[in-house]
């Protein structure tokens, strides 16, 4: 089963080191299939968020400063991603920032997120649409993918627009062809079965009759032993 973990976030401004994280979401995939389970929650980061990121996210300070801080809503995030594979648009801009939160924890730190170990759509996608625009935007316009409700960025709409997205950057829906729900869900949700592949040419079954069959062998035989046929059929013939 493979499991990956589509994923956004929202921050103050884009310096890691000085700035935060103010939300984080995320959307299961099993084999490419969205489960329905998510993961969404905002973050009180502590600090001021810039006007150019409230102009692009509009969560303002006053809004942030109820919410949990980010080492409170850590063992949810961990619990939700678990080994899962992570998938983001420009990662290194969220797994910066999500390492940077890591960092401040000091002991109680969990281990940092590899860069080498995430999937970055828009590598993917600068590498199927080289010099092309590749920005979310532009690939929802590319693949017909409606992002009409994406007046402001957010991180769980981006996460969700992005698994589609993401499932075109593959190949499309082809990509689920040949898996089947089951129809029991478990702690991670529906689960998924790959139907079995058969590869190479089936056998067709023969729609002879037996006396069709039996003139046709009659007719084979008239045309003589050095008939092209007997060849062809792979037939020796006597010395």
């Amino acid at each position: 089963m493979l499991r990956e973990i589509v994923l956004d976030t929202e921050t103050t401004g884009t310096e890691a080191k000085t700035d935060r994280l103010i939300e984080i979401g995320g959307i299961e995939l099993l084999n490419h299939i969205p489960s329905g389970r998510e993961f969404h929650r905002y973050i009180n980061p502590q600090r001021p968020v810039s006007e150019g990121a409230f102009r692009v996210h509009g969560l303002s300070d006053a809004f942030l400063a109820d919410k949990p801080l980010f080492a409170q809503i850590l063992p949810d995030f961990l619990e939700f991603c678990g080994d899962a594979t992570l998938v983001i648009h420009n990662a290194a801009f969220d797994v910066g920032f999500l390492n940077a939160e890591y960092a401040r924890l000091g002991d109680k730190a969990p281990p940092a997120i590899e860069l080498a170990g995430v999937v970055d759509t828009l590598a993917l996608a600068r590498r199927k649409h080289p010099g092309a625009a590749n920005n979310l935007d532009a690939l929802c316009s590319r693949y017909g993918i409606d992002n009409s409700r994406r007046t402001k960025h957010g991180a769980l709409l981006d996460a969700q627009i992005l698994a589609e997205v993401y499932i075109e950057l593959l190949g499309g829906k082809q990509t689920t062809l040949g898996l089947t729900v089951e129809g029991t869900t478990g702690p991670a949700g529906p689960s998924l079965r790959a139907a079995p592949i058969e590869h190479g040419p089936r056998p067709t079954r023969s729609r002879l009759t037996d006396a069709e069959r039996a003139a046709h062998a009659a007719f084979a035989a008239g045309l003589g032993e050095k008939a092209i046929w007997r060849d062809y059929r792979g037939e020796e013939v006597a010395g």
